[in-house]
């Protein structure tokens, strides 16, 4: 039977696309990398690997071990609702104060923090923002290592690990999608407006997924 129409395949596959494809931190990242033109592809390539880190994580074992401790699963709560909520104020920042340079050239200047820069934002940076938010963001773990390792069992060895490839793949291609999509479109989008409005939504997204995650520890 070919891989790519096993049922564990396809079952695991569009599940990982379901999860992935609602508009979260990680997706809000490479659309404003994307819209940027700055490192793209590594942000994609550190989203990209996370994932598949993740999942296999979550087949290989997590889940036959019942999941996350309440103690981990808290500490990686507050950690990524904090990480959400600075992020989210970036953004809002960005949206109460019009940009006065070039939409994408203010835009760098704001992520980075500094005066305007022809370099724009380092590598170092770049990475450490894709790292954060893959790693401290706790829906990436929930969705990946605790939903689809748990998905997982319903398949036997090696079936699971069919299920697991099907996963990795959703994200692949999802990513590498999105990525493409924002080089094709991105200097239709590059206007004023339309960062402010991407800005707005991107913090009230990012201070209610922040909001959700610490009213779910209480």
């Amino acid at each position: 039977m070919n891989l790519f129409i096993a049922p564990a395949f396809i079952a695991g596959f569009l599940l990982s696309l379901s999860l992935i494809m609602a508009i979260g931190p990680q997706n809000a990242h490479v659309m404003r990398m994307g819209l940027l033109r700055q490192h793209l592809w590594l942000t994609i390539a550190i989203c990209v690997l996370t994932d598949i880190a993740l999942i296999a994580a979550g087949v290989g074992g997590l889940a036959q071990l019942g999941g996350l401790s309440d103690k981990l699963l808290g500490a990686m709560t507050g950690a990524g609702a904090l990480v959400l909520a600075l992020y989210g104020a970036q953004a809002m920042r960005r949206f109460l104060t019009p940009p006065l340079t070039q939409p994408a050239q203010a835009e760098a200047d704001a992520a980075v923090g500094c005066a305007a820069d022809p370099a724009g934002m380092s590598r170092r940076r770049a990475v450490g923002l894709a790292l954060a938010l893959s790693w401290l963001n706790p829906h990436a773990w929930l969705d990946t290592a605790v939903v689809i390792g748990s998905a997982s069992l319903a398949y036997a060895q090696p079936d699971n690990a069919v299920f697991g490839l099907g996963a990795a793949t959703g994200s692949v291609l999802w990513f590498g999608m999105l990525g493409l999509a924002m080089l094709v479109l991105g200097h239709r989008l590059n206007s004023p407006g339309i960062w402010r409005a991407l800005d707005a939504l991107v913090a009230l997204m990012m201070w209610g997924t922040a909001l959700w995650l610490l009213l779910g520890l209480l």
